[in-house]
Formats: structure tokens, C-alpha cells, sequence
């Protein structure tokens, strides 16, 4: 399955459409925390087990992202997305099955397994076509993609809750939630699926495809050089530092006041969760459009060296001050969402277009290493500092030192990016080897 060729005056923002369909969708992967009581109450789960289909949806989608890039790339976005909507709908539908017959396995084969190849490949399945249709400001193309994967829960988040209230929260509630998710996600998806179009390949004077242009490294030769994992470094270290908080964001706000004369209420610590998922959204279009501005490597230095005074900031004084407290905390969520969202964008500046989508694909192997690293720093070293009797913000210090420290390591990671040495750069062609090449593009 390979997309149609955008006819002649085919408006290029009709792309980013298609690929918010898809990131929307696959964007409830946020929401899970929704399900995670009424599965417990109903099936008599601890909370380590209802986190296990969230968990394993994130590992897999860096995996299949990984494994399935090269694949991704040959085989065009269309193909993609049609994937991404099997996989995320069915995983859904076997979550309704063992939701229906108290088969918690099956909830997680569904929707961590299956459910998280279709959150992989759906993620990576737009990057490649949104730089093609805007060179001019890749940042801020990949952004609007990305910033739907960010602000998916904003939308599944109330709509979940509301769906539990109306068909009760026993299993066959969830179940029949499950299947509603499954079926309207499937249908939304393939919006994008139709809509989808790839740009028309340049051609010489006599009509013939026109070779690529510029560095062009394929995604073999990319893993085999310094800056490839300098990149991984930099996006683990940052989205370590932001699901650090994101993940404890409710309970961390709740003990950092809970010792001052105006402690925080169940109520406003879910309005903070809201404020960080805004941030997060808003970071993805906001700094991913600014790297089109300032570069690459000047809005990495922002994320990580100002993240790191912000972490700094709330360890000294974030105790003493809820505005503050709040102000920096979105502030390392909005980096956090600009990281993700201004990566495909700096992998194409180093390495061209010709397969930054299984390039970026590999990469995201850094965001399911800091999905476990992140919450394992902050809650390991909560509890053992709880055990030793300590209360409030001291049960948060050491882990946002840590975090401090792995931003200044992605700091310097960042700094030691070179361009790309031309032993790694794909050869230059003769003219009907760039044809194929490019009728592959």
C-alpha cells in the first residue's frame, strides 16, 4: 500500500490534518491513568499491576518504532497509519474482551503488546512526510504532529472518566469503555489514512527525478555514528528529567505543601496535572517552532541547561512558594514535550531526509529506556526516604539533584554534536540510481 501522489496545487496543510488524526488518537496512551482504579477495584489489582498495560505500551512503542522504521520508510505513510489503526483498535477491542471476562492478561496483551505497536508505528508514521512537505520549517511541521500526542489525553481524559460514569466502573463498564475507545479510534484514524498525500518528487529539465540533495545518511550508517547517540543521550536525559515529574506530578505537589500552612487539595493537585499536560502540549509547538528560528542545538541548550536551573530552583525554594513551584514545573514539562517534538528535526539537519523516519525511530529506543528510568529515580528514592522516617519536599531532594545531573550530562552531549563525517554520507549516484532513489522517496 503505497499513498497517492499530491496532484499539482495540492495545499501541503492538509497533511498536518492527517497526521494529527493519528497522534490524537494514539495520544489516550496519557489517559490510562483513568482506568487504573476502576481495574483495580473491579479485578482486584494492586497498583504496580493496573500500571503494567501503560508500561508496556511505552517499551513497545520505542521497540516497534525501532524495528519497524526501515519499514516505515519503504513503505510510505498510508501503509503506516493503516497499521498504527489495526494494531491501537485491536488492542483496544481485546482489552473489552478480557475487561468482559476478567482476563486481566488479555488487557495487557491488548493494550500494552498489540495496542503499543500501533502507538510506535503510528508516532513515527507522519515524521518522514511532514519534513518532505516543509523543508522551510520542520520544526514547527513535526510539532503540530507531535503536539496531538501531547494533548491526546486532554480530550480521552474527561471522555474516559465520563464514559465510566454512564457505564459503571464493574468490568463490563470498562469493557464496553474499551470497545467505544477501540471503534471511535479506529474511525478517526482513518481520516488520516485517506487523507494522507506525499509530495511529488522534484525532476531535472528532461523530466527525470532529481536526485537528493545535501547530506543524506541512511539509517544503518546513522546508529554507527557519534552524533546518532549523542542525540539518544540528550532526549533520554531530557524526557527523563520531565516524566520524573509528570509521572508523580499529583502526590509530588501535594507532600512538597503539606507542611506549610495552605496545603494542596485533591482538587487542585489534579488542576496541576492539567496545567503540566497544557505545557507539554504547548511545548511541542511553541519551542519545536522556535528551533526553526534559533536552531537545533540552541533550543537543546535551552531545554537542558534552563531545565536544570529550573529543577535547581524547585529544590532550593520550591517549598516556600506555590507559584513558584508551579511557574518551573511547567517549564521543564513544556521542554519536555519540545524535546520530543524537535528531534525528528534535528535528526534531519544531521542527516537528510532520506530515512530520518527509521533514523527517528531508532532514537525513540531513549524514550522507553527514560520511561522506566524516570519514575523508577523519583519513586525508588521517595520510598526509601519515607522509610527513613522524612516527609514533604526531603523526599523529592536527591532525585531532582540526580535529575540535574543527567541534564547537565545531556548538556554536554548536546554541545559535542559535529556535522556528520562524509565517510557516512550515502554515495553519490549515477542518474539511474538517483532516479530510483528518489521514486523510492
Amino acid at each position: 500500500m503505497s499513498p497517492p501522489v499530491a496532484p499539482p496545487g495540492w495545499s501541503r496543510w492538509l497533511v498536518p490534518p492527517a497526521a494529527l488524526s493519528v497522534h490524537l488518537s494514539i495520544g489516550q496512551a496519557y489517559a490510562w491513568s483513568v482506568f487504573k482504579p476502576p481495574l483495580e477495584s473491579a479485578l482486584g489489582l494492586s497498583g504496580t499491576q493496573s500500571a503494567l498495560p501503560f508500561q508496556l505500551g511505552i517499551v513497545m512503542l520505542g521497540l516497534s518504532a525501532a524495528f519497524g522504521g526501515t519499514l516505515v520508510e519503504k513503505r510510505g505513510p498510508r501503509w503506516a497509519m493503516t497499521v498504527a489503526l489495526i494494531c491501537f483498535s485491536s488492542g483496544f477491542l481485546l482489552s473489552a474482551l478480557g475487561a468482559a471476562t476478567e482476563q486481566y492478561w488479555l488487557i495487557v496483551l491488548g493494550y500494552g503488546f498489540v495496542g503499543g505497536i500501533g502507538l510506535g508505528i503510528g508516532y513515527i508514521s507522519p515524521v518522514s512526510t511532514l519534513i518532505k512537505w516543509f523543508p522551510d520549517r520542520p520544526g514547527m511541521a513535526t510539532g503540530i504532529a507531535i503536539m496531538g500526542f501531547g494533548g491526546g489525553a486532554l480530550i480521552a481524559s474527561p471522555w474516559s472518566a465520563q464514559m465510566l460514569e454512564s457505564f459503571g466502573t464493574d468490568s463490563s463498564g470498562i469493557a464496553l469503555a474499551f470497545l467505544v475507545h477501540g471503534l471511535s479510534y479506529a474511525v478517526f484514524m482513518l481520516l488520516g489514512v485517506l487523507l494522507v498525500r506525499v509530495p511529488r518528487a522534484p525532476e531535472t529539465a528532461d523530466g527525470r527525478p532529481a536526485p537528493l540533495s545535501g547530506v543524506q545518511v541512511s539509517a544503518r550508517s546513522a546508529v554507527r555514528t557519534p552524533q546518532f547517540w549523542c542525540l539518544w543521550i540528550v532526549l533520554c536525559m531530557n524526557v527523563t528529567a520531565g516524566i520524573g515529574i509528570l509521572e508523580k506530578a499529583a502526590p509530588m505537589i501535594t507532600d512538597f505543601f503539606a507542611d506549610t500552612s495552605a496545603p494542596v487539595s485533591v482538587t487542585a493537585a489534579a488542576g496541576f496535572v492539567a496545567l503540566l499536560s497544557a505545557a507539554n502540549m504547548a511545548g511541542r509547538i511553541g519551542w519545536s517552532s522556535t528551533s526553526d528560528l534559533i536552531g537545533r542545538k540552541n533550543i537543546y541548550r535551552v531545554y537542558l541547561g534552563v531545565g536544570a536551573l529550573m529543577y535547581a530552583l524547585i529544590a532550593l525554594f520550591g517549598d516556600s512558594s506555590k507559584p513558584l513551584f508551579v511557574l518551573a514545573a511547567l517549564v521543564i514539562l513544556s521542554f519536555y514535550g519540545g524535546g520530543f517534538a524537535t528531534a525528528p528535526a534535528y535528526l534531519k539537519d544531521l542527516f537528510g531526509t532520506y530515512q530520518v523516519g527509521a533514523i527517528h525511530g531508532r532514537l525513540l529506543t531513549a524514550w522507553s529506556t527514560a520511561g522506566v528510568l524516570g519514575p523508577l529515580i523519583v519513586n525508588w528514592i521517595a520510598d526509601r526516604q519515607e522509610e527513613a522516617g522524612r516527609h514533604g519536599s526531603s523526599l523529592y531532594g536527591l532525585s531532582f539533584v540526580i535529575m540535574i545531573g543527567l541534564l547537565v550530562v545531556g548538556f554536554v552531549a548536546n554541545e559535542l554534536v559535529r556535522p556528520v563525517h562524509p565517510r557516512h554520507h550515502v554515495p553519490a549516484p549515477d542518474p539511474e540510481e538517483a532516479a530510483d532513489v528518489t521514486r523510492q522517496q
